[in-house]
């Protein structure tokens, strides 16, 4: 896997950040940021994706609230909100003093990517979305039954004897199409189990979000990106990304077909190919 030039953590008032950046001296000069799902750190989600990238000289990973190497600085899990994410990364860019930066975020990491990118609209040029927490809102019915179900996945995750099928209701909820027993799965489900109770902390975190923030005002703040969706995803996100794409000449919906909500993991060279080729377009 490839190594970063800097690995390193900012001490703030309460959390350890952990980050990795990454130099590319054959590149344009162009940074760009990448925000990682929840359970899974920022290395391993973005490991085989990096390597393909060819317009960005600098690319710094950084692990979020509740994942990998960051942690509280009594290395304790405790709840967090988006906001909380979004000011520690903040206060990460002023560190390294990035002002301005391309953006990625992955599921529970393009929610952050999305509140993030409302609160520096003028830093942020490029953003890629793939299968970003809050895009879309589905029916009453299905909205209360994934709800529950993503909040009893959280208890079950916190509790040491139940990790297992907090898993199974975490990826039931999220991936209800994915394969079912598969290699892949296996691995996922390792990769999940490392800080269940992150885990369960960044679940609920998306959930406060999906209750309080204006979803609408959220997207509208969003621009020029490009978001990529499961072919084995829930239907209702693709439809909703190219809807949003019918009317904002600022908007690409990629569907990565063979892939569900894991597709960073399953097709990163593919994620990589089109990051590039997205990377100086927008529509006309």
């Amino acid at each position: 896997m490839l190594e970063p030039a800097i690995k390193s953590t900012l001490t703030l008032p309460t959390q350890e950040v952990y980050y990795r950046l990454y130099r590319f001296d054959s590149a344009p000069s162009r940074r760009l940021l990448l925000l990682h799902g929840g359970g899974v750190a920022g290395k391993i989600t973005w490991g085989a994706i990096l390597p393909h990238l060819k317009h960005w000289n600098e690319i710094l990973v950084p692990d979020l609230r509740g994942t990998g190497r960051t942690r509280y600085l009594d290395h304790k899990e405790h709840g967090f909100e988006g906001e909380e994410v979004v000011a520690d990364l903040a206060a990460l860019l002023d560190h390294l003093a990035w002002s301005e930066f391309d953006l990625g975020g992955y599921s529970y990491g393009g929610m952050i990517a999305m509140l993030l990118k409302a609160s520096r609209p003028s830093a942020v040029g490029k953003t890629y979305l793939i299968e970003p927490a809050l895009l879309v809102k589905m029916n009453d019915e299905e909205s209360t039954r994934s709800h529950e179900m993503i909040l009893h996945a959280a208890k079950r995750l916190r509790d040491l004897e139940n990790i297992g099928e907090g898993l199974e209701l975490f990826l039931d909820a999220i991936s209800p199409q994915r394969i079912r027993g598969s290699k892949n799965e296996e691995i996922i489900r390792e990769r999940l189990s490392h800080r269940p109770a992150g885990l369960a902390s960044a679940i609920e975190c998306v959930s406060h979000a999906a209750k309080q923030l204006d979803r609408t005002a959220l997207i509208a703040a969003q621009a020029n990106v490009s978001s990529f969706i499961g072919g084995r995803s829930h239907p209702e996100i693709y439809r909703r990304c190219r809807e949003i794409a019918a009317i904002r000449n600022d908007w690409t919906c990629h569907l990565i077909q063979g892939a569900d909500h894991a597709l960073p993991f399953q097709k990163p060279e593919l994620i990589a190919e089109l990051m590039n080729t997205d990377s100086n377009r927008s529509k006309t």
